[in-house]
């Protein structure tokens, strides 16, 4: 199993949704989040004043899938969040080694 991590803009968060569920991804998590990378934050201008925000919204999925997905489930958020500027986010693969649904017991794959 793979634990996937993607940091996306907000505006594209039902894009990716879309590109997920005909792969087969049956939930996901979503996080509003702050950060910054490469931008270094925004300059803004309200009233006159200039104000830089050091802290650019973002939003944070996260979704454990099958190891037969991953590289699907990798390529559709790809596709989907990506805008061809600066700040499209990024995406994060990491093993998953358990997992279980706790209504009803199961372990591993069945849980997910």
């Amino acid at each position: 199993m793979k634990y996937i991590i993607a940091i996306i803009q907000p505006h594209r968060l039902d894009a990716v949704r879309e590109a997920l569920v005909p792969i087969g991804v049956q939930g996901l998590t979503v996080s509003e989040v702050r950060g910054f990378g490469r931008q270094k934050g925004q300059t803004e201008i309200y009233r006159g004043a200039e104000y830089t925000i050091h802290y650019v919204p973002k939003v944070k999925i996260e979704v454990a899938v099958d190891d037969g997905i991953s590289d699907s489930v990798v390529e559709a958020i790809g596709n989907a969040a990506r805008t061809g500027r600066i700040g499209d986010g990024k995406i994060f693969v990491l093993d998953l080694e358990g997992a279980m649904r706790v209504r009803t017991g199961e372990m591993g794959v069945e849980a997910l």
